[in-house]
């Protein structure tokens, strides 16, 4: 099978498209010349078929990367040089904003604009932050040993990492993990999701262009079963870093203790709290919490999918809400004013169908949506959707969806809420609503997540951490400790005056 194929891109014409393995700096096949296909989510009809890496392939990748890493980067260039590779990388990718916006849109269902203007734009954001931080990370001098020795540490790239990432967000994932991981001075074996693995590919064309030396940046199509398995038990890969379901996440963490002890960082689910106050502005708190589930259409592990409201407003509120659903701008990805795109897949289009159905047995009223769009034509829409009147034990409110659905239920008391927004496994994110400003002070510090937003959701910036608690995952992505979770600490022991 060639490493490229040429499709029709809409607004764009036919453009050419990688579909191979990028293994130091060349598009080769894999060895095993296996394929995968994928599915335009808008038809539900074949989009491309692509490399299928394999073990043998994944040794490849990581010899090269182990090379690059003992020659050409790591300890080996200066952090100002690597800064300038990541700021010629964002130079490109600014470039090219439209052709790699059009290409998301394709290879994941997201609206042309939304994926232009905000996955684009914050990929390269990420990179323009991390070029600016290469050089401002540094050790300690510890002078406490008067003249028996001095003592100083360094920060030091960890080595090769292996990076999977998900489908929901497949640029702007691929930048979180390997924008720090570069600028740290590591090198990167890149797993996308066997669903969206387009985008992570263009990439690599921009990356050579960029001058990243050969076997900084190795991409690998494949199946999580075995291209992914292969990553995170190989004995010279020295992290892995993923993004997922909690589910994968516990198998990666297994056989990266089953390997080398391999080091972690895991950014998984959630079944994030917003919690509306009395107090709160109606309009502005629906708004927030509007885009917070049905951006993306509610494929993000930060979605707002579980809404408390005060009894106070809570009838008003979710009238409030119904309005914002019937006014999503739901359409075709190619459509510059769609904001609402289908869903990834077939299967997950009909899991979430499926919580629905489950929601309403158990006595969920439905509000609005519920059901697969009427114009779907083969696509996996599902309309925003407002499951209200919903209780704890129900499956709706304790399990992660995954798509356009939110489940609302009335509090009384402070006390109480707090309860039931700590009620879950998961710890990824939170938003409250509430004119008080001590009131919003008490539940940022008693909320067990991540991120809280307080009179806002969603809003993220490269610069601040982003992570969860409980089994939402180990670790932090973004700000300066995105880069540290790609440094381990040296201390080095200088004698000036012992002796034995």
């Amino acid at each position: 099978m060639p490493t490229h194929a040429t499709i029709e891109v809409p607004n764009l014409g036919r453009v050419q498209v990688p579909t191979g393995l990028f293994i130091d700096n060349e598009w080769v096949e894999s060895l095993s010349k296996e394929t995968f296909s994928t599915v335009d989510p808008a038809t539900g009809k074949p989009f491309l078929d692509f490399e299928h890496a394999k073990k043998e392939d994944v040794n490849r990748a990581v010899a090269s990367s182990r090379k690059a890493f003992n020659t050409v980067w790591g300890n080996n260039v200066a952090a100002t040089d690597r800064a300038a590779l990541l700021n010629k990388f964002a130079d490109l990718m600014e470039r090219d904003a439209a052709k790699i916006g059009a290409l998301e849109s394709l290879n994941s269902g997201k609206g042309v604009r939304i994926a232009r203007e905000f996955d684009v734009g914050d990929s390269i954001a990420a990179f323009r932050y991390y070029a600016g931080l290469a050089d401002k990370s540094h050790g300690q001098t510890i002078n406490h040993f008067g003249g028996e020795k001095f003592v100083y540490t360094l920060h030091q790239p960890i080595g090769v990492c292996g990076q999977i990432i998900p489908w929901n967000y497949p640029l702007m994932m691929w930048a979180w993990k390997v924008a720090p991981a570069l600028a740290a001075g590591c090198t990167v074996v890149m797993k996308p999701s066997e669903l969206t693995p387009l985008t992570a590919l263009v990439m690599c064309d921009l990356a050579k262009e960029a001058g990243i030396p050969a076997g900084v940046i190795n991409t690998l199509p494949g199946l999580g079963a075995t291209t992914g398995d292969a990553i995170c038990r190989h004995m010279d890969i020295d992290k892995v870093a993923f993004t997922g379901s909690v589910i994968t996440g516990r198998r990666i963490a297994i056989a990266a203790a089953e390997s080398n002890l391999k080091k972690v960082t895991l950014e998984l689910g959630g079944k994030s709290p917003s919690i509306i106050f009395d107090s709160a502005d109606v309009e502005q708190a629906a708004s927030w919490v509007a885009m917070g589930i049905w951006f993306n259409s509610g494929q993000d592990c930060t979605a707002s999918s579980r809404l408390y409201v005060q009894e106070g407003i809570y009838d008003q509120f979710i009238d409030a809400l119904a309005s914002k659903a019937k006014a999503c701008a739901i359409g075709q990805p190619s459509d510059e004013t769609t904001s609402f795109g289908p869903l990834i897949s077939e299967g997950q289009r009909d899991k979430v169908l499926k919580y629905i159905e489950s929601g309403r047995s158990e006595g969920a009223r439905v509000v609005t949506g519920g059901q697969k769009w009427d114009k779907s034509n083969g696509g996996f829409w599902v309309e925003p959707t407002i499951l209200a009147d919903t209780t704890i034990g129900m499956k709706v409110v304790q399990e992660e969806i995954f798509g356009p659905v939110i489940v609302a239920s009335r509090f009384k008391t402070e006390e109480e809420v707090i309860d039931l927004a700590n009620n879950t496994a998961f710890g990824l994110a939170a938003s409250v609503f509430t004119n008080d400003a001590m009131q919003q002070t008490r539940l940022a510090h008693s909320i067990d997540a991540g991120t809280i937003w307080l009179n806002q959701y969603g809003i993220l910036h490269p610069s601040v951490p982003f992570g969860g608690f409980k089994t939402s995952g180990i670790g932090r992505e973004l700000g300066t400790y995105g880069l540290e979770a790609y440094q381990q600490v040296k201390a080095v022991h200088q004698n000036l005056t012992q002796t034995m």
